[in-house]
């Protein structure tokens, strides 16, 4: 029988991010909140991929489409102008608590038609390497886990202003290679689960050269996960995010986007309970999905005020010079009681012909956030026009 030792162990709580091993000191989850944010698997789904948002305080429900928009709306899609675009990102990750976790993200759009997108994205996450000893504390080797997401969307034009779009979601996620236990039998086998997304953006010049845009998606609606044979099981983070961005042209070679995104977990808040087990505050959180989804938005124990604080707040900012240089920044907030994650960002782009490449820098104390200094680097690129496409959807 193989084993973590205790080192790798309480590594991979902490990559894990579920309450399966009660520690003394304060745990970090995978996207890193504190433990005392509301549980769920698979949270890397939750991570920001892509530069262009990472550098905006997390904000891109409403942002300029582009390929990133596979994560963050996938309605957008219907709005770009070539018919390939493909993006490539990776973001070391946690790098002062674990020196080997990232996330790597790579994202495509094909534009079928002046109304309609498809879309393609896979997201991996390496969770770094883990030592497995026996019970005779013999090396046995170093173990890699890893977590996937692969998605396929769809997004229509409806207007010159107007597009929704559809995501379905296959989920990956493995913690061990079915070798070792831990004391509480959690992490036997991989999870799986399917979900599926909707999103909705909107569009609109006015004054002079002025545009105001309006996004939503809801994202991860699906199965719970388990990693043991007979459970428990965990819900997805399923979230909706909502956002409105503001474009001015100062004047003919620069222009200004002023962003700001809302975001909550559509995910029961655990309950308060007695020693007996028995709830003294709030309400069962062992219920479907459908369920989950409808009581996360009054089921907080500490009623409104407290369900307030689980909606997070990406405000930010972008400038833009003659359409090839920008410079960006933005501060991404979630309440102390809900993860407590507060940060600065920052960073930049530069656009040569078809190819774009964005940096992105989070700025946050390194004795008080396992974020601290957070790079994000993306290549992109667009191929074709628009005139290539099929206007049979117009006539």
């Amino acid at each position: 029988m193989k084993f973590l030792n205790t080192k790798s162990f309480s590594l991979y709580i902490l990559l894990v991010g579920i309450p399966v091993f009660a520690a003394a000191q304060s745990v970090t989850t995978v996207n890193g909140a504190s433990s005392n944010s509301i549980p769920t698997a698979v949270q890397f789904l939750n991570i920001t991929p892509d530069s262009r948002s990472g550098a905006m305080g997390d904000a891109g429900v409403a942002l300029s489409p582009d390929a990133n928009d596979n994560y963050w709306n996938p309605a957008k899609l219907a709005f770009l102008e070539n018919n390939h675009n493909i993006s490539v990102s990776y973001n070391p990750w946690l790098r002062h608590l674990v020196p080997d976790v990232s996330l790597s993200f790579l994202s495509y759009a094909y534009k079928v038609d002046e109304r309609n997108t498809l879309g393609l994205s896979l997201r991996y996450f390496n969770l770094g390497s883990i030592q497995l000893i026996d019970q005779n504390q013999i090396d046995q080797g170093v173990y890699t886990p890893n977590e996937f997401s692969v998605d396929v969307a769809f997004a229509r034009k409806f207007g010159e202003n107007l597009s929704l779009g559809l995501q379905a979601r296959y989920i990956y996620s493995n913690f061990n290679n079915g070798a070792f236990v831990t004391g509480s039998g959690q992490g036997n086998k991989a999870g799986t689960a399917f979900a599926a997304g909707a999103s909705v953006f909107y569009t609109q010049p006015y004054g002079d050269n002025k545009t105001f845009s309006f996004g939503a998606n809801i994202s991860n609606i699906g199965t719970k996960m388990s990693y043991t044979d007979n459970g428990p099981y965990y819900f997805l983070p399923t979230n909706l995010k909502f956002g409105v961005a503001n474009t001015w042209a100062v004047d003919d070679l620069s222009k200004v986007t002023v962003a700001f995104d809302i975001n909550k977990l559509l995910v029961p808040t655990p309950p308060i309970r007695d020693a007996d087990g028995n709830i003294i505050k709030g309400h069962d959180d062992n219920v479907s999905v459908p369920a989950g989804i409808f009581q996360s938005f009054g089921d907080a124990p500490g009623g409104f005020s407290e369900e307030l604080k689980e909606f997070t707040l990406s405000p930010a900012v972008e400038y833009m010079y003659i359409d090839m240089f920008a410079v960006r920044a933005g501060y991404f907030y979630e309440n102390p009681q809900k993860g407590g994650r507060h940060y600065l960002t920052t960073g930049f782009g530069i656009k040569y012909k078809d190819y774009r490449f964005d940096f992105a820098y989070l700025v946050a104390s390194q004795q008080n956030s396992p974020l601290a200094n957070t790079l994000r680097f993306t290549l992109s690129a667009n191929f074709g026009g628009v005139s290539n496409a099929s206007t049979a959807a117009n006539k």
